[in-house]
């Protein structure tokens, strides 16, 4: 489970194995230490005791602290967490050989495939409705098949070579994508198109926040198979940018954040934003509600089905394994949908 804190005068106190939030005086809620998976700070003004920092290190479980758009702003976990040198060290090894551009196009691959699949998904039920709209997904969906040919014409060399020419093939696809996205929520939204950082309108802001949600999730999983989350392949490197926590969260965007939220908007759920344009408190915890809901959800994975936050913990074991070399290739996750 995870312990969701948000409100401005919130503490987070250990209390008799559990964590209890409090806020003057009165408690809010509270979870038991042994089932905590991670805890989510998701406003200003929170505060923490030293003993509830002390027994999330000694038994793994990281904090999280969000910014109001949903960016994670800092991360605690234990140290012993850090030390696996020699994973490590064939990470960066890796990036001056073909095996980094390999990850590197494994992860534009799932992000094409999801984007395909969710298209393909929300058409079915347009066919008769909105035969238009159908019509442009079937079209869209088609250009991703070309994309993902032209992925894999691409040639086995080192990042730095063909990383401009992933990045091209991935920009334009996404484009595509988020085009017909468009057709696929509400007017009412009135949808400037896709924007990050600095985005001001609700269904830009859902997207980022779910985004910071499924971000710690994916952080989690590295650090826990001994991967560097600031060493990726795909985005090119930069100081304290995340890179393969970057790279590694395309292969679950489209199944975990989008899906959820293309049926929060659908389903009239309202995206109430306060008077400087972010999304309210009560808005920015039922997202985060949500989408760890749907981390819990279950999918097809190598024979079985698996909460896709096992999935996520399992796919960075794999790569690690194909970075130190113990798997020939890395598969990347696709959704059944």
């Amino acid at each position: 489970m995870e312990l969701l804190v948000e409100g401005r005068g919130a503490f987070v106190g250990k209390h008799q194995g559990r964590l209890r939030v409090t806020r003057e005086g009165k408690m809010v809620c509270e979870a038991p230490i042994i089932h905590l998976e991670q805890v989510l700070i998701l406003d200003t003004a929170v505060s923490i005791s030293s003993d509830a920092v002390q027994v999330c290190a000694e038994e793994g479980i990281p904090i999280h602290f969000l910014t109001r758009s949903g960016r994670v702003q800092a991360s605690l976990y234990s140290a012993g967490l850090t030390g696996t040198v020699l994973t490590r060290r064939a990470q960066l090894m890796a990036y001056m050989t073909e095996q980094g551009a390999r990850l590197a196009r494994a992860y534009v691959r799932a992000k094409l495939e999801n984007s395909l699949n969710l298209l393909r998904y929300a058409g079915k039920y347009r066919k008769e409705a909105h035969p238009e709209i159908f019509e442009e997904i079937t079209l869209v969906t088609a250009e991703l098949r070309d994309s993902l040919a032209e992925l894999e014409a691409l040639p086995d060399a080192p990042v730095e070579e063909v990383r401009e020419r992933v990045m091209s093939v991935e920009g334009r696809a996404a484009q595509r994508y988020w085009g017909i996205v468009g057709r696929l929520i509400p007017e009412a939204l009135m949808w400037p198109g896709r924007l990050t950082r600095g985005a001001r309108d609700p269904f830009n802001s859902a997207l980022n926040y779910g985004y910071g949600i499924l971000y710690a999730q994916i952080e989690r999983a590295l650090v826990l198979a001994g991967l560097d989350p600031y060493a990726g392949f795909l985005h090119a490197d930069r100081p304290g940018k995340p890179s393969l926590v970057l790279d590694a969260i395309e292969e679950f965007r489209q199944a975990v954040v989008d899906r959820t939220i293309l049926a929060l908007v659908n389903r009239g759920g309202a995206l109430e934003q306060d008077e400087m344009g972010m999304l309210t408190g009560a808005v920015r915890r039922r997202i985060a509600e949500k989408v760890l809901e749907r981390l819990e959800a279950s999918d097809l994975y190598e024979g079985k089905r698996l909460a896709l936050r096992l999935i996520i913990q399992s796919q960075a074991r794999h790569a690690a394994m194909f970075l130190r070399g113990e798997r020939p290739v890395y598969t990347p996750f696709v959704a059944s949908w």
